[in-house]
């Protein structure tokens, strides 16, 4: 028997995870690269953020998911670039290497776009990493430890937090910072006037939640401002500095926390590697998810630049368009390794779903069902808790919920380390 084709997968997100999985009855060999050695559940980020969620909860060893996969390997470390004449993926001086491939499958991710607000980048934190969110949850906890030793800054805004971006990530951050602050905090900080903590989400459109029906839409905006948020609708911040934010219109609002949640662009490394790009940086692909030009190579989730069944529009940045293209790529690979051709990338919707707070939540589901409240939220639960990696981390996840829901507490309200915030000053 030949030596088998080498599949190379860059990156162990959604994407990545969902095409190592799906090749494990190919004949093939894989070899999938991350610079961590764990992956990690996005979609709760906030609620580690937030103190809900222990970072273990939401994070999982990756090797630990492969080890009945007899024909994939993990290496740990930083993609630099591609050999393409000799067919290798560059590793990073600290990773000492390079990888042959026969496919080599990009699964790069997305990091956060600033839009050139300035300041944005050296004093606004994203919430799109485990770090991100780790240090987030410092930084909120650092400001009401800070308030309680001398509450004169609340006048100077520490407890003043804006989280830009109406999208799902915003809105369910600025609705579980709401209930920290009025349900857990409150007890904590027992001589702090708590209920002076401002939870202020800006958004540059006319609405929420923009993918949804506008009853949705509405739906999560009533929620949010019962429950105490400051929802500023058509406004777009101007300028992130130290310790204020100034919106378009003028006004500057003292604060110290600046979430940002306003959306991401494509991994950088795309357009570094000289291949086709769009004017996010998501790699032109064809409609199997074939890279154009480049035999053999393939993009997947949120730095392909996946199309609509009619073409005319980009897929979204999702999780479940990450895992359906990374599953349809490995099984094109197999195709092609049996003779045959490949076939066009076909998304199926199955539903998009955010939650407000507790027992609030918004979903929209095929065939124009839309769900709202406890039914919603209780979907939400289910999806999230169905698709996060390893019976441990459900576990845990469903002890913590069940907690915070029968006890209204929240769990690991630690500072790990000193954290100067964002600006680091």
């Amino acid at each position: 028997m030949g030596v088998r084709p080498h599949v190379v997968i860059v990156g162990a997100g959604f994407g990545g995870l969902a095409a190592a999985r799906n090749l494990a009855d190919v004949p093939v060999e894989v070899t999938l690269i991350d610079r961590h050695n764990f992956t990690t559940f996005q979609p709760l980020l906030y609620q580690v953020a937030t103190a809900g969620l222990n970072a273990a909860d939401v994070a999982h060893p990756i090797r630990g998911l492969f080890h009945a996969q007899r024909n994939l390997r993990v290496r740990r470390g930083e993609v630099v670039g591609v050999d393409w004449d000799r067919r290798v993926v560059l590793l990073d001086d600290e990773s000492d290497g390079e990888e042959p491939f026969d496919h080599l499958v990009l699964a790069l991710g997305a990091v956060a776009t600033w839009f050139d607000v300035p300041g944005a980048a050296e004093h606004a934190t994203p919430l799109y990493t485990l770090q991100d969110a780790v240090r987030v949850r410092n930084h909120v906890l650092e400001r009401f430890e800070a308030a309680d030793a001398d509450p004169e800054l609340i006048d100077r805004g520490e407890l003043n937090f804006v989280v830009v971006g109406g999208g799902p990530t915003g809105v369910e951050m600025a609705g579980a910072l709401a209930e920290l602050f009025a349900v857990v905090l409150r007890r904590d900080y027992p001589t702090l006037p708590v209920g002076r903590a401002r939870v202020v989400l800006v958004e540059a459109l006319d609405s929420l939640l923009g993918p949804f029906h506008e009853s949705s839409q509405r739906a999560a905006l009533d929620r949010l401002r019962a429950s105490q948020v400051e929802v500023r609708l058509g406004e777009a911040v101007a300028e992130v500095t130290a310790d204020h934010v100034r919106f378009a219109s003028g006004e500057v609002l003292p604060t110290r926390t600046v979430i940002w949640a306003a959306g991401v662009r494509a991994n950088p490394l795309a357009e570094k590697l000289g291949l086709p790009t769009t004017r996010g940086g998501r790699i032109e692909v064809a409609d199997d998810l074939g890279v154009p030009g480049f035999e053999g190579v393939w993009a997947v989730g949120d730095v392909a630049a996946a199309r609509d069944r009619g073409g005319e529009r980009p897929l979204p940045q999702l999780a479940p368009v990450a895992m359906q293209s990374g599953a349809h790529v490995a099984r094109q690979i197999g195709r092609l390794l049996e003779g045959r051709s490949t076939v066009p990338f076909r998304f199926r919707d199955r539903g998009t779903m955010a939650t407000i707070g507790r027992r609030a939540a918004v979903a929209e589901l095929p065939g124009g069902v839309r769900l709202r409240g406890t039914v919603a939220w209780l979907a939400w639960l289910a999806l999230h808790l169905l698709y996060l990696a390893g019976l441990r981390n459900r576990l845990s996840v469903l002890l913590n919920w069940a907690w915070s829901y029968l006890r209204w507490d929240r769990g690991p309200r630690i500072i790990l380390q000193p954290s100067p915030g964002p600006d680091g000053g």
